[in-house]
């Protein structure tokens, strides 16, 4: 009867046992012959599953750690990192040792990490996993203290950072950098429009004017070295309205004001950045992507445009939808 089986994990309603049991053993601890004997797959001959052909990238994607980055005082901030790690696989390989390219990152948990320093790490990583192609992506998140326009307060503006690195088959390496950077966009048309109702009938109106933010994706020029701190001096020189953390009144009327002279389109807000990063010879290509998120629409206003090298980045974006901050 049925009520009457015993079952392979858990007891029964009629007390029968488990015909497995399950525990452990907390005390037990391997010895260097026992982890010898212990499978690898890596050793399998089973044909491969699927069309045996090579990998573009095979990896980890978010472990977290604590990395060390400067600041460009020279101060060093330790920050919660997401590593994303990649390699490529060639078509007779099954598989590789995950594993390995999280502990090759750990031995560099106390170093202070660069984009450059990219470069050391991805060869340590392909070593350890027999590999030839590799990416490396760190996403943090880079504090800096901003003061407010007129009271003197400060408050720490926070920025989403990623660095990026890349070996091809060639060996060849790439660093990147990504940066978001948040403003105030007022619409010149409203603004405009505005000043008409108050001229022609004494009616006050107020411009609509939304929180807005540019995605920066650079490759940085092969022997030279960029700091965050530029990446976000470059974007304030460009669209003057970065979003404030601390304010007192005379704050907020300030950027009023800011706003007042600073009024932009989204089309401006990418062209303005395409002046700044395309004068520095430090960055050799990038990427901008600026989103105007409507408060007159139920839409957003955005635009894309990249530096336009052969080969090099386009304007190929579409996830507009992760830039609403």
């Amino acid at each position: 009867m049925n009520d009457t089986k015993a079952m392979f994990l858990h007891c029964t309603a009629t007390g029968i046992a488990p015909r497995l049991e399950r525990h452990y053993d907390a005390g037990f601890q391997p010895t260097a012959a026992y982890r010898a004997r212990l499978p690898d797959m890596l050793e399998a001959v089973d044909p491969i599953p699927g069309q045996p052909v090579g990998i573009q990238q095979v990896g980890v994607s978010n472990f977290r750690l604590p990395l060390r980055f400067r600041t460009a005082s020279g101060e060093t901030v330790m920050l919660e990192t997401s590593v994303t790690a990649t390699v490529s696989l060639a078509a007779n390989l099954r598989g590789i040792h995950m594993g390995r390219i999280v502990r090759s990152f750990y031995a560099h948990q106390n170093e202070v990490i660069t984009v450059s320093a990219l470069e050391r790490i991805l060869g340590e990583c392909q070593r350890q996993t027999g590999t030839t192609g590799a990416r490396l992506k760190l996403t943090f998140s880079f504090p800096r203290l901003q003061r407010a326009l007129r009271s003197g307060l400060q408050g720490y503006q926070f920025y989403k950072v990623s660095f990026e690195g890349r070996v091809d088959a060639a060996g060849v390496f790439r660093k990147f950098i990504g940066f978001d950077y948040v403003y105030a966009s007022t619409c010149p048309c409203s603004a405009e429009l505005a000043e008409h109702a108050r001229s022609e009938r004494d009616v006050y109106s107020v411009p609509h004017s939304q929180r807005s933010k540019a995605r920066l994706r650079v490759e940085v020029a092969p022997n030279a070295s960029l700091n965050i701190e530029d990446l976000q001096q470059r974007c304030s020189d460009a669209l003057k309205t970065e979003t404030q953390v601390m304010v007192k009144r005379e704050d907020e009327q300030a950027f009023a004001e800011l706003n007042g002279a600073h009024l932009k389109f989204v089309e401006d807000a990418a062209r303005l950045l395409y002046k700044e990063l395309d004068g520095d010879e430090r960055i050799h290509d990038f990427q901008v992507v600026c989103s105007h998120l409507e408060s007159l629409h139920s839409h957003d206003a955005v635009s894309v445009i990249c530096k336009g090298l052969p080969g090099g980045f386009t304007a190929d974006f579409d996830d507009f939808r992760s830039l609403v901050c």
